[in-house]
């Protein structure tokens, strides 16, 4: 049987691997992309709905109708495992997504590490880093035509 540290292990493991594709490596080969972008967030997916159709309605109290039943969901360790695995897939399929628009406007990949790493480790922090960083390039453009 496995165990919920080695789920929360493996899975972790498999988002660092996304994670250094999307910091490290050269774009010069598309199809690797599809690895961070795609791949992993899907097996992440389907673990995360696993392991919350599993549990979900097992949890006396839990749901998502206020924040007592959130805590309460999240108090039971397999959903906590489901809600880490959610951020996961999360944060690396909204990373990917950075990454590409990043490309597209021509942004250095010296910019987008911080960016990247910023949304690896506190999700939306990095997102809105990017958004405005975007806004303000793209506003840098418009001035400059």
């Amino acid at each position: 049987m496995t165990s919920p540290e080695q789920i929360f292990g493996w899975a972790g493991q498999a988002a660092m691997i996304g994670w250094l594709i999307l910091i490290f490596l050269p774009r010069r080969w598309p199809q690797l992309l599809w690895l961070p972008r795609f791949i992993i967030p899907f097996g992440l997916s389907l673990l995360y709905a696993g392991l919350a159709m599993a549990h979900f309605f097992t949890i006396e109290g839990g749901g998502y109708g206020s924040l007592d039943e959130v805590a309460a969901l999240l108090g039971n360790r397999e959903m906590l495992l489901a809600g880490w695995v959610h951020y996961l897939a999360f944060d690396l399929f909204v990373g990917g997504w950075i990454a590409v628009e990043a490309d597209k406007v021509g942004l250095s990949r010296v910019i987008q590490a911080p960016i990247l790493v910023a949304t690896f480790m506190f999700g939306p922090v990095g997102l809105a880093l990017f958004l405005a960083m975007r806004a303000g390039y793209f506003r840098k453009q418009e001035a400059a035509s």
